[in-house]
């Protein structure tokens, strides 16, 4: 269940920008939310994920150790990993809301859902892959393509729950050892959420670790 007292992802993403893609109240309510973060240290760096629903219930948490090239690089592994761990867990139809700390990172992901979205939308500029993320900015396209729908909100370091967890991967090992979840969240229960033509029906989300039926 969702731990009171502390920031949800979707608190988090409803408060921050999602650059070049419009935010009107209705497109915050997600099924799913996951921050990331990488971090790069000449001994070793580190990528953290943390994956909610969106009434807080926590479905997982990564910290991993590792030794990419830059901070840069950093980023794109760490999001290219929570997207597949969360594409594990969640039904292809979901709704999912990226939480990350990079400017570039969330309007490269942005740029790319309106390309996939409208076709025939041109970008402002061509997205710019940091070298060495090449395979990962490609795998995180994919994940883009294979959600109902995806957008990022850029928020501070100091505000994302992945951070801790990718600058002290060792520390925070322990979350890695547990259990997987597959929590799927139920359809909104409230008016305005029930009203939105975005969510599926009631019967299409259950909490117990499967999709129901229509």
């Amino acid at each position: 269940m969702a731990v009171h007292g502390r920031q949800t992802l979707r608190d988090l993403f409803d408060d921050s920008p999602t650059p070049h893609i419009a935010h009107p109240p209705r497109t915050h309510h997600r099924h799913f939310y996951v921050a990331t973060d990488g971090s790069y240290r000449p001994d070793g760096g580190g990528l953290g994920a943390v994956i909610e629903t969106r009434d807080g219930t926590r479905v997982a948490r990564i910290a991993l150790p590792d030794t990419p090239p830059d901070n840069n690089v950093a980023e794109y592994r760490a999001l290219h990993l929570g997207l597949d761990v969360l594409a594990a867990r969640a039904p292809p139809d979901a709704l999912v809301g990226v939480l990350v700390d990079h400017d570039d990172l969330a309007g490269n992901v942005n740029n790319t859902v309106l390309e996939t979205r409208q076709p025939g939308w041109q970008p402002g500029r061509k997205p710019s892959i940091p070298v060495g993320s090449e395979h990962h900015w490609r795998g995180i396209q994919a994940r883009i393509a294979g959600f109902g729908e995806l957008r990022a909100a850029r928020i501070d370091s100091r505000d994302n729950p992945a951070h801790p967890l990718a600058n002290a991967p060792a520390e925070y090992a322990h979350v890695n050892r547990q259990p997987d979840r597959c929590v799927l969240p139920n359809a909104p229960g409230r008016t305005a959420d029930a009203a939105d033509p975005q969510y599926p029906p009631p019967s299409r989300f259950d909490r117990t670790g499967g999709v129901g039926s229509d």
